[in-house]
This record gives structure tokens, sequence and C-alpha cells, in this order.
């Protein structure tokens, strides 16, 4: 392991780690870079530091808190030759701050990590200014966990959309609720400015044309609250890698490469979508020829989900079979136990 990486255990996210844990950890950051423009920003529960170092490009400084000292650590040794970013050690549901030092505190994956989250929350509201705005998420506990059968050993207690706004009420009047989840989408841009609009549609089977808006539930949700009237926002972000990593893991790896066998004069051509997603059964020596990777007659269906870094992923909220790795750098294995944690109100995933 690399001097300047910090050891994924499954408990943090790390940058390291790829394809759809990255999409879902660096768009959060993405989306308060403009909110943290000039302002003084509270990166609370910052774990590895990519974050902090993120807002620091674009904020008048940025305190780093974590409870976990081999994160601080790291976090000051890769990032701390900025001058306008520092990490320090704490506990973010006892925050040590005056009232009013931050222009915005931003936390990700921290609510559903600590017991403690009035005393979590009320503590941001304290160390915020008159004008200060708060970004938190948190996973959405109908979808996380109850539809998928899905249990994060790491969380202590996840919330519903109605528990998540009943907590943030006290302290903030004005709360805009956003939802989080990686989409298969066909994107259409302007070519000669940057887009200033957005129009989404959704096609579902039970409605013979698209509907108007993104109609998906979302997987986790992100509050940004204030107790003044909240900026023009976006009612909308959308993030995503120039190098298209997910998309590039989907054709090389999950997308198979079908080969067509010999057609009689009236078949028609299928494609190799259509191939792949035939629901005809076939026998292990099908699945070669047609291109789709061979899983060994024990293998049994895991719920493994196949994010993170190679080697180390979390479990999956879906069920899929868990298919041998062509190379060490394009398969993730189920998830380990980690083999010691951090104190709870630390970076998680």
């Amino acid at each position: 392991m690399s001097e300047n990486t910090l050891e994924f255990t499954g408990e943090r996210f790390t940058p390291e780690c790829v394809r759809e844990i990255r999409y879902e950890h660096w768009a959060r950051y993405a989306f308060a870079l403009e909110l943290a423009r000039g302002k003084r920003v509270l990166d609370a529960a910052c774990g590895e530091g990519y974050g902090s170092a993120m807002l620091a490009g674009a904020a008048a400084s940025v305190l780093g808190v974590d409870i976990a000292a081999d994160a601080v650590a790291h976090a000051r040794s890769r990032y701390g030759a900025r001058a306008n970013l520092r990490f320090e050690r704490g506990d973010c549901t006892a925050l040590d701050a005056a009232p009013g030092s931050f222009d915005l505190i931003v936390s990700f994956e921290t609510l559903e990590h600590v017991a403690a989250q009035v005393e979590l929350i009320a503590g941001f509201a304290r160390a915020l200014g008159d004008d200060g705005i708060l970004v938190v998420s948190s996973p959405d506990k109908r979808t996380y966990s109850d539809s998928s059968g899905f249990r994060n050993e790491f969380h202590v207690r996840e919330l519903y959309r109605d528990e998540l706004l009943a907590l943030l009420a006290p302290h903030f009047p004005q709360v805009r609720l956003y939802g989080q989840k990686l989409l298969f989408q066909s994107a259409i841009w302007n070519l000669e400015a940057p887009p200033r609009s957005v129009a989404a549609v959704t096609l579902s089977e039970s409605a013979p044309t698209p509907q108007a808006g993104l109609d998906y539930a979302p997987l986790y949700f992100i509050a940004v609250c204030s107790r003044r009237p909240l900026p023009d926002l976006p009612d909308a972000s959308l993030f995503g890698d120039r190098e298209e990593s997910v998309y590039a893991h989907y054709n090389g790896e999950v997308r198979p490469t079908w080969r067509p066998a010999a057609a009689s004069p009236n078949s028609k051509p299928r494609s190799r979508a259509c191939a792949a997603n035939s629901k005809k059964p076939r026998r292990d020596a099908d699945r070669g020829r047609h291109g789709i990777p061979w899983k060994p007659p024990s293998t049994t269906r895991s719920t493994t989900r196949h994010r993170g870094q190679p080697g180390q992923c979390r479990r999956s909220i879906r069920t899929r079979p868990c298919l041998p790795p062509k190379t060490a750098s394009s398969h993730r294995c189920p998830a380990r136990n980690a083999s010691s944690r951090s104190s709870a109100a630390a970076k998680r995933t």
C-alpha cells in the first residue's frame, strides 16, 4: 500500500475506491463546492480528507475534523500543503467550536453512524453564523434497508424522510431536501454554452409516454439547511468523470460480447444486449460461447455489491452473481469484516 493511501476497511470511503461508490461520494462534495466559494467551511467527519481538499479549492478556509487519529494524520500528510486547509481531531457530536465560527458546514455519511444525532445537529447549528448553511446527507431507510433487506453493520441509526426533517426542523426553518441515486441516463446538452436549465423525463412500463421529472426513489437524502432563506440552488446536480469509469466497466465486463451462432435464412438479427438479457436458461457451456463470464457451479448467489477498491467492497443492496475476476484491478470481492473500527463519529462510507 502506498504511503499516501489510507487503508480501506469498509467503514470510510477513500479516493482509491472506484466506480459506483466513487460517484456517490465525490458527487456530494461537488454539489457543495459552489456553496463553499469564499466561505469559512467545516467538513465534519472528514475521513480521509479528499472532500476537504476539494472544497479548499473554492473556500476561504476549510477545517476538516474527524475522530479517528489515523485519518487525521493521513489527511495532514496528503493534503496539508494547502495554506487554507487544516485538519484536527475531534468528536463531531461534541463539537468544540465558538458560536458563529463557520459559514458552511458539510457532513456527509455521518449522521447514520452516530447515536447522538440530536447533539450532532444542535452542535452544527451553534457553530454556524446566522446566515450559515448546513449540507448533510443521510441514507433513506426505506430504500437503503427496508426494501432491499440490506443491513450496514456500521450504521447505528438510519432515518426515514419524515424523521430526518423532524431532526432538522428545530434548528433550521429553511430546508431543501434532495434525493441522490446512481441513475442510467441519456444526456443531451447544449454544445455552445454551459447548461442553465435541465429538462428531465422518466419512462415507465406503466405509462405510454415519458413523464416529466426524475421519478425514482432516492437511495440517499441530501438536505441543505439554514435559518435564513436559502440562496438560489439548482433543481438537479449531475456528476461524472471524463473517463466514464463506470460505463467503461459496463462495456468491458458486464456487457457480454455476444457472437451469434449460424442463423437461419428467416431469422431476425439479435443485438448483443438482446442476447445478453434473454431470459431463456443456458447451460454453463453456452455461457462461454455467448461471451458471458463463466460462473463455477459451486458459486452461490452473493449479496455483495461490487463497489470499492480491489479486494474490498461493501455488501450489496441487491442480489447478484459474484463472477470471477478478469484482473485484480477490475473486480470487487465479497465484503469482509474490518479488523478494527474507529469510533462511530468517524467518516464512514
